[in-house]
């Protein structure tokens, strides 16, 4: 069912027999509904949905950070369309049909803010990850007031640990506590930074997998 919202000449929501209103960027868009293929879809078009469901469910439960990290996408799209956009071109690896995400090549922030100089991840306690970073020198906009986000991935058990924005850039360093139950699993750990106003982020930056103790 379709609404008009201010009269016949106003924005028309939903679908009116063929007919389907939206709003994008502002703007009333009235189109026709696309007619039904009775054409099998091709392998290629296969491939294509299998990756768009492998990254969007990924990225899915990364939704709170993608919405920081992905606002300024210059393209148009919410920031979760941004990142699905980017990913799918960019972090899809393997050969049909064995498709797999490729952890090193995810981007959920993408940002001109400078990242920390030196990241690094040390693994000396159970079910931890030790975090360290260097101040960034020289002609920057980084400042010790930017806050670090980290995001660990954990593929055995397919489920994520974010802290958002908790730690000052100045820190240098944060020791990350995980499920106690990840003990020897390997994960994938990320971090980036946004600015203490909330209007810079930087990229999300791979720092790499690692073996819990």
């Amino acid at each position: 069912m379709g609404f008009i919202n201010g009269g016949i000449d106003y924005f028309l929501r939903g679908r009116v027999g063929n007919h389907v209103g939206r709003k994008v960027d502002g703007d009333n868009v009235l189109a026709m509904r696309p007619a039904e293929s009775t054409k099998a879809p091709t392998q290629a078009q296969l491939d294509q949905r299998f990756k768009f469901g492998l990254m969007t469910s990924w990225l899915r439960r990364l939704a709170g950070v993608i919405d920081v990290g992905f606002k300024d996408n210059n393209k148009g799209l919410t920031p979760r369309n941004a990142a699905a956009s980017y990913n799918l071109a960019n972090a899809i690896t393997g050969v049909s049909p064995n498709f797999t995400i490729s952890y090193a090549d995810v981007l959920y922030s993408k940002g001109k803010l400078d990242l920390p100089d030196t990241p690094a991840i040390a693994v000396t306690t159970a079910a931890k990850l030790d975090y360290s970073w260097l101040a960034v020198t020289g002609d920057t906009n980084a400042l010790p007031t930017d806050k670090m986000t980290f995001v660990v991935y954990n593929p055995s058990k397919d489920k994520f640990l974010t802290l958002k924005g908790a730690i000052l850039r100045s820190a240098l360093a944060h020791s990350l506590q995980l499920p106690p139950d990840w003990s020897g699993d390997t994960v994938e750990a990320y971090f980036s930074v946004v600015s203490a106003n909330g209007k810079l982020v930087s990229d999300s930056y791979y720092v790499g997998s690692f073996l819990l103790l």
